[in-house]
C-alpha cells in the first residue's frame, strides 16, 4: 500500500475551490481506487493523505486530465506553496478496529 501526503500553505479559497475539491475526491474514489482520504487544517497549514494500492493508481491519478486542470488552478490561486510525498506502507498497525 502507498499513501500520498499532500501538505500546503493555503491561498485563497473560494467557492470553486471546494467544488473542484469534491470532484477530484469523487474521482480519485470513483476512477483510480483510491482506498482512504483525510484532510486537516491547523492555522496556515492543510496536510491531506490519500491512501492507494498501487504506485501506478497514484501516477494514473496524478496525470488525469481533469486533476491536471485543479493542479493547475492550486498553483494559480488556492496555495500559496505545497509539497507532495509518495511513500510506500511497509508495516500497519491498529489498536481495537
Amino acid at each position: 500500500m502507498f499513501a500520498v501526503i499532500f501538505k500546503a500553505k493555503p491561498g485563497i479559497q473560494d467557492e470553486e475551490y471546494g467544488k473542484t475539491v469534491a470532484r477530484m475526491r469523487e474521482l480519485a474514489f470513483e476512477k483510480y481506487g483510491c482506498l482512504d482520504f483525510i484532510a486537516v487544517t491547523e492555522g496556515d497549514q492543510e496536510i491531506a493523505i490519500s491512501y492507494w494500492e498501487t504506485e501506478e493508481a497514484i501516477r494514473q491519478w496524478k496525470s488525469d486530465s481533469e486533476h491536471s486542470l485543479a493542479q493547475d488552478a492550486g498553483r494559480k490561486k488556492w496555495y500559496e506553496s505545497y509539497t507532495v510525498q509518495v511513500v510506500e506502507i511497509k508495516r500497519e498497525y491498529k489498536f481495537n478496529e
